[in-house]
């Protein structure tokens, strides 16, 4: 800067420097002062989220209107609010970010973690089908089950359904079934309404695709039971009723707040946003703190400074040439200089604090998210660990089993009973835990079980038999599959003949 400053104005010319008056920009934190006025904001703020929320409405004949909530008192008492305001502010602008922005912002490759690894690590070890209505059903044909669910990409779907659910706050999911009727996806979900081979799998969508549409109930009455849910959802053109769909949502927004967002939940880009803008900006400044920490100060005599300024100018841009441990400093008799170094003890625990609230805000332990022990916390990450593994299990319940439980239905009915002549039945899904035992937990496990089964063997609670039978059925004993289909004959043809044999 300063050598571009001696060539184009000359030693001569240049008196002082000042630098020029610029209009301050706006801060790129929330918290710092805002360019708006405190009214301008409020202004702002009420257009994004407390104006009157309008969207389609369905009459009982079937056409469309608009419904305009009444929300006459809200935008008062937002303004006469006893916290002061730019507190008020600084929450109000933690609002939906928009579908694109949280696309954009799911790119960076924290936020991308952040969003992908609890839906992978939810699916990684699986789930069991059983038969849950005491109907009998041959073991092929749950083979046959898990053989589709791999055809159909269940894995996969799974996965996408979680990991763009917390990126976007909601993720709708349509199951698709070619049916003669052409209002199929208009009415209710009808199981009976699915024949064979009409199953064709699962589609997932992106939430500015589709248009929430209400009904005149839903819309207008706070007492009906999917009050502010939208009755039909307007995909390519289609109306789809709710029933058709199972939806992922993000954490849930209060109903005043559901138009703004769509009638989606609060994504993860949204809460961390600004904590991984404030974690990697640390992160970047490390390097830049590590080679600029050194403060050179040169005592020399002011009067004679300002009196020769483009020599002085020009002497101090030839010291920021050398600033470095192979650069030469000279001084003169009269002068001396000293160097301050910018301590850098615990920066390490400032960068990795700030990436610790970033996974706080996206419920994923930093032990998980960043593969490195945490920092002024717990060091073993033991309560963390645990804490994952209920947010895994919340997500496995509550958002996998009931896109599971409306696959196989349909899987069943379109493609099981059919070919197996066979009744519909329905099954049960039973997720693996979700953490996974090493060879020597396992190992400990299978010997404490043994030496339980001995033990009630020598009471004659149970004999060889049974004690055989739990080994086999249990998939951890490393029997399993021992027994073969003549083996309980086998062993009653044997008591027998010794039956016989004792008696002659």
């Amino acid at each position: 800067m300063i050598t571009k400053i001696l060539k184009k104005y000359g030693y001569e010319k240049v008196s002082l420097i000042v630098p020029e008056k610029r209009e301050k920009p706006r801060q790129m934190f929330s918290t710092h002062e805002e360019q708006e006025s405190v009214h301008e904001q409020i202004e702002r703020l009420w257009e994004i989220n407390f104006q009157p929320a309008r969207h389609n409405v369905m009459t009982k004949d079937g056409k469309e209107t608009f419904a305009m909530d009444n929300h006459a008192n809200i935008k008062s008492s937002f303004r006469n609010q006893l916290i002061p305001e730019q507190q008020v502010l600084w929450y109000a602008n933690k609002s939906f970010i928009g579908y694109q922005l949280c696309a954009m912002i799911a790119q960076q490759w924290l936020v991308s973690k952040a969003c992908l690894m609890p839906a992978k690590d939810a699916v990684r070890n699986g789930y069991d089908i059983t038969v849950n209505d005491g109907t009998e059903v041959d073991p092929s044909i749950i083979d046959e089950i898990r053989n589709l669910d791999v055809k159909y990409d269940v894995n996969k779907n799974l996965i996408q359904f979680i990991q763009m659910g917390r990126v976007f706050g909601i993720r709708v999911c349509m199951f698709v079934v070619e049916s003669s009727d052409p209002d199929y996806y208009r009415n209710p979900f009808n199981p009976d309404g699915v024949t064979e081979g009409s199953y064709k799998g699962m589609s997932q969508i992106d939430p500015y695709w589709i248009t929430p549409q209400l009904s005149n109930e839903d819309s207008g009455n706070p007492a009906s039971i999917n009050f502010y849910e939208p009755t039909w959802w307007n995909i390519n053109g289609q109306l789809v009723h709710r029933t058709h769909l199972v939806i992922f949502k993000g954490d849930e927004v209060a109903d005043i707040m559901k138009p703004a967002y769509i009638y989606g939940g609060i994504s993860v880009p949204q809460k961390i946003a600004e904590r991984v803008f404030a974690a990697e900006r640390i992160a970047n400044e490390a390097p830049m703190l590590a080679v600029t920490k050194r403060t050179d100060v040169i005592n020399l005599d002011s009067a004679q400074f300002e009196a020769i300024p483009g020599q002085a100018a020009a002497r101090l841009a030839q010291w920021v040439y050398n600033r470095d441990n192979f650069g030469v400093k000279t001084l003169g008799l009269d002068e001396s200089m000293t160097q301050f170094d910018t301590s850098l003890a615990d920066l390490d625990d400032v960068i990795m604090t700030q990436y610790q609230l970033v996974a706080a805000a996206s419920n994923v332990p930093a032990t998980k998210l960043l593969g490195t022990a945490p920092k002024g916390f717990n060091s073993t990450g033991e309560h963390e660990e645990k804490s994952y593994h209920e947010e895994l299990e919340t997500i496995q319940s509550h958002d996998l089993t009931p896109l599971l439980n409306r696959h196989h239905l349909l899987l069943i009915r379109s493609e099981i009973a059919p070919t197996n002549n066979i009744e519909n039945f329905d099954i049960t899904i039973s997720w693996k835990p979700v953490n996974a035992m090493s060879a020597k937990e396992l190992g400990e496990i299978n010997k404490l079980r043994s030496e339980t089964g001995q033990t009630l063997i020598t009471s004659g609670a149970i004999d060889g038999n049974d004690e055989r039978k739990r080994v086999i059925n249990d998939p951890d004993s490393g029997y399993t599959g021992l027994l073969d289909e003549n083996f309980e004959t086998d062993l009653d043809n044997d008591i027998d003949i010794a039956s016989n044999e004792t008696g002659a």
